[in-house]
């Protein structure tokens, strides 16, 4: 039977890169946004609004999936309004199927928040989780969007009879332009910044995280487990941790990034400076480093999210994953870290999205 898929949130880093490797593997695949995927051969680009039902219903009229892949959120100012519009979006689409009869998986990417707590309590005390980060720990004692996301994703499982996976990857490195969480690009802009400017190129966070042991997640690595676990049976209807397969601690990777772009690298001086504090006031800087390399986006606010790589990267304790639940079902994708960023920047470069 021909697969057909729905990938909602397809401009993003983790949908966009799904979208590809669904199309690689045969897949029909559709792509939900608010502002469509362009540039994606084989791509049927579909644009609605989720927190509009009636917007779904129209968009969604002679689109009837059989995988439906969730990779979307929006951000709001307090947990409380997180909750209410990014349970709504997952209610609301897949209401929208609901009569059609057919889904028959539905997958949920969520992330370590799950385990580390929301935005308002993100890794603070009284909440700090044993690491490694296993799937079967339980939900923190706190409100959190993910929770609503998973509940609304159980809730239509139960009505509809469709099988399900959550996917819950670490910092998810990739390409996308107005990404509200992207560290790699952040990254990758800050050190064009460092490197137009003379400025070193400072750790922004903390001693835990510069010192301790972690992990993030390639986005083609996170496509390659979402596609394993909805063409695996034996996988369905559970939870996944998804990171690269390796580790590395940040005070070795900082330095090779720093090379990479032939800049100096400032590690870890007892410090926290806030990468937030660090680029404000670039965007005039930016502005004009984008007409002097002819780059392609000028406006920084669409390449950087420091308020979210502040947050990873202050973290008071080392976070790193556990992958033995899918490991011991056969997933077996690994990406070597480093070269996420490189690949990532050497990608960016290409597509002058930094000089």
């Amino acid at each position: 039977m021909q697969k057909t898929a729905l990938v909602v949130g397809a401009s993003g880093i983790g949908g966009s890169n799904l979208a590809v490797e669904l199309i690689d593997k045969g897949w029909t695949v559709y792509g939900l946004a608010r502002r469509p995927l362009e540039g994606v051969p084989g791509l049927r680009a579909v644009a609605a609004d989720l927190l509009d039902p009636a917007s779904l219903q129209t968009a969604l009229a002679d689109v009837a999936p059989t995988h439906v892949f969730i990779t979307a959120w929006l951000r709001q100012a307090t947990e409380a309004e997180n909750i209410r519009v990014n349970g709504a979006m997952v209610r609301n689409v897949l209401a929208a199927l609901a009569p059609k009869k057919s889904v028959r998986h539905v997958s949920l990417v969520t992330g370590l928040k799950h385990y580390l707590g929301p935005f308002e309590a993100y890794a603070s005390a009284g909440t700090l989780p044993e690491t490694p980060l296993r799937e079967e720990q339980p939900r923190l004692a706190i409100e959190n969007f993910y929770y609503e996301q998973e509940d609304e994703v159980f809730a239509a499982a139960t009505r509809d009879g469709f099988s399900w996976n959550v996917h819950r990857p670490h910092t998810v490195i990739g390409k996308a332009v107005g990404n509200a969480m992207n560290m790699g690009t952040t990254l990758a802009v800050y050190a064009s910044i460092c490197k137009e400017t003379g400025r070193p190129f400072q750790w922004p966070g903390s001693a835990a995280q510069w010192q301790g042991l972690s992990d993030v997640t390639d986005a083609h690595q996170l496509a390659k487990q979402l596609v394993w676990a909805a063409e695996t049976d034996a996988a369905h209807n559970t939870a996944f941790n998804i990171v690269n397969g390796d580790l590395f601690r940040w005070q070795w990777l900082w330095g090779r990034l720093a090379n990479w772009f032939g800049i100096e690298a400032a590690g870890f001086d007892g410090t926290i400076r806030p990468l937030e504090t660090n680029m404000a006031g670039d965007e005039a800087l930016w502005r004009e480093m984008a007409q002097r390399h002819g780059l392609v986006e000028p406006d920084l606010k669409k390449l950087a999210s420091a308020w979210h790589t502040d947050l990873d990267l202050g973290r008071p304790i080392e976070v790193m994953t556990d992958m033995t639940r899918s490991r011991q079902l056969g997933f077996t994708g690994y990406q070597a870290t480093e070269d996420s960023f490189t690949g990532l920047f050497a990608k960016l470069r290409v597509e002058k999205l930094i000089p």
